[in-house]
């Protein structure tokens, strides 16, 4: 019987091939996956170990007195080490993204789903919490059969423990998260007080269950199904792109033989069909099927497939990375590296050079504060008593420093224009403030230039002290407007 709900889809068949019916909306039978050592193995565990050392140490760093990261939405000011940005210096993160996304196209180009299968969040915390159910249930065959058996006190305790330390997985990821908004040592004196804010409340709850339920539950299913990068990432596959492959030259037919048996004597390639390299993937599929997009080239079954041929006394490399150009032509792995720098890789690495320079040059080039000017709708203009023409502004004036600074504003463009306020003001580190500013134009030269709107440009300078090394001038047009 079909699954209730469900509908068909036909599959047309291949040549020489028996057609196959595929069952949407089925209910997915839960994928017990196999522990894996081995190089790359190895190499993944060194990846969970630093992407968790940054995220969950960084927030504990100081710099200045004050965390080395924190993203200060109260008062509107993101602190990243030595940098100090507002809300204005949103370009920067913009160009951020696009860096990511260009150097996501680069390296998906090169060497596929790499990034997925070893950095990834989702696989990262599904690694540890897949190591967290392996040291209450055990490994593989020993979580079939306690999944099976009925619920005893021996089940409970271990279904229990593991609960309770993805629990506090989950809840610490979630701390660790606010604690990027909220100065962590203060978010942590709130925490054993239970004093959170209701935001910090729903924060710290929200993202401690995602990390509990993508990680403990939905696993493959989110690299799956919500992912939209295993959609999209057959764009920037080609023949030429390292992936995780099966040589059906050298491991077909396929069959079980005795260890000392010759395979060729008997018909056979190198693939014993153990199976092994089926049981250790996360997502559940079958590599000799060849590219699935399923597959995030975690290279777990390259691990346990050189296992198995060291016992048989076979060359490694039945399942490894290589090009699906390299494997039909029989290609060495040195010709298969000789076809990286392609028209595609070279065109994403340029354009990705070019955007890191152009980042990183606004970055060292980056004025030292900022400067909007606004002008007081109340009065656009209006006579004065010393027979002048008087405009106000507002000036906004962020520091982007974490030193107290004292700026000077002129103004330029109107002949006698001159500040009638106070044209000299200090700000605190890291401080923006709105600040009146009035300009006063001679009544004769305001006649002269006529009734209107006419250019002017104010100069703010930041006035050097001692720790200075260089000055720094702000230029911001703006209208002076002389009434009819």
């Amino acid at each position: 019987m079909k699954p209730t709900g469900s509908r068909v889809i036909p599959i047309v068949p291949e040549k020489d091939s028996e057609p196959r019916t595929v069952w949407l909306y089925e209910k997915q039978e839960k994928i017990h996956p196999r522990s894996v050592s081995g190089r790359f193995a190895r190499w993944r565990w060194v990846m969970v170990w630093l992407t968790q050392l940054v995220f969950y140490g960084l927030p504990w760093l100081t710099w200045n007195d004050r965390p080395a990261v924190l993203f200060d939405l109260a008062s509107r000011r993101f602190y990243i080490f030595g940098l100090v940005l507002h809300p204005q210096d949103f370009i920067y993160l913009t160009g951020l993204l696009v860096l990511s996304a260009y150097g996501l196209f680069l390296f998906t180009a090169v060497a596929g789903r790499l990034w997925c299968g070893f950095t990834c969040p989702q696989t990262v915390y599904t690694e540890i919490f897949m190591w967290v159910e392996r040291r209450f249930e055990g490994d593989r065959v020993a979580r079939m059969r306690l999944d099976a058996a009925p619920w005893s006190f021996n089940k409970l305790w271990r279904k229990t423990g593991k609960q309770a330390a993805w629990i506090a997985i989950g809840l610490w990821t979630g701390i660790t998260f606010v604690g990027y908004f909220t100065p962590v040592r203060v978010l942590m004196a709130e925490v054993m007080t239970l004093g959170l804010g209701p935001w910090e409340w729903f924060w710290v709850l929200f993202y401690g269950f995602a990390t509990y339920g993508n990680a403990g539950y939905l696993r493959e299913q989110v690299c799956m199904y919500m992912c939209p990068y295993a959609r999209f990432q057959s764009a920037m596959f080609d023949r030429d792109t390292m992936i995780v492959s099966y040589d059906p030259q050298r491991g077909e037919a396929r069959g079980s033989r005795p260890r000392k048996a010759d395979p060729k004597a008997l018909g056979l390639g190198d693939c014993v069909d153990c199976g092994l390299c089926v049981q250790v993937c996360p997502v559940g599929i079958d590599i000799r099927e060849g590219l699935q997009y399923e597959c995030i080239s975690c290279a777990a079954c390259v691990d346990v497939c050189d296992g198995v041929m060291d016992k048989m006394n076979y060359p490694r490399g039945l399942i490894r990375f290589a090009t699906q150009n390299g494997l039909a032509n029989r290609w060495s792995r040195n010709a298969i590296l000789r076809r990286v720098f392609r028209p595609r890789v070279l065109i994403y690495g340029g354009v990705l050079l070019l955007i890191a320079i152009a980042f990183v040059a606004s970055m060292v080039m980056r004025s030292p504060f900022k400067v909007d000017v606004v002008r007081d709708r109340g009065s656009l203009a209006r006579l004065v008593g010393d027979g002048n023409i008087e405009n106000v502004y507002r000036l906004q004036v962020m520091n982007t420093t974490e030193r107290a600074q004292r700026y000077r504003v002129s103004v330029e463009g109107m002949d006698g224009a001159m500040i009638s306020s106070q044209p000299e003001f200090q700000l605190d580190s890291a401080q923006a403030q709105w600040l009146p500013v009035s300009v006063q134009v001679p009544y004769a030269a305001a006649m002269q230039a006529g009734p209107g709107a006419h250019p002017v440009r104010f100069r703010i300078e930041r006035v050097r002290d001692a720790g200075d090394d260089k000055a720094a001038v702000v230029l911001e047009k703006s209208t002076f407007v002389v009434p009819r």
